[in-house]
């Protein structure tokens, strides 16, 4: 399940946990930066593995993975 190269992606619209759209500007730039930068790392990162021999559906498997692990500190 390798993802054509030049599909680009776009960040969603955001949204609350009610499911309204987050409507300050600030902190929808806030937000798409940080895809931003996790989209650059973990190119970087796949780059990396690939050209150390690994296995590129493994290493998004991985990624996958890792993303499912992340914890909410704030959950309520």
């Amino acid at each position: 399940m390798v993802q054509d190269e030049n599909k680009e992606f776009k960040p969603p619209v955001w949204h609350d946990p009610k499911g309204e759209p987050v409507s300050c500007v600030e902190k929808i730039k806030v937000l798409n930066e940080n895809l931003d930068e996790i989209k650059e790392m973990c190119q970087e990162a796949l780059e990396d593995a690939v050209l150390m021999g690994c296995d590129e559906v493994q290493f998004r498997s991985v990624i996958d993975q890792l993303a499912k692990s992340l914890v909410n500190p704030y959950k309520k």
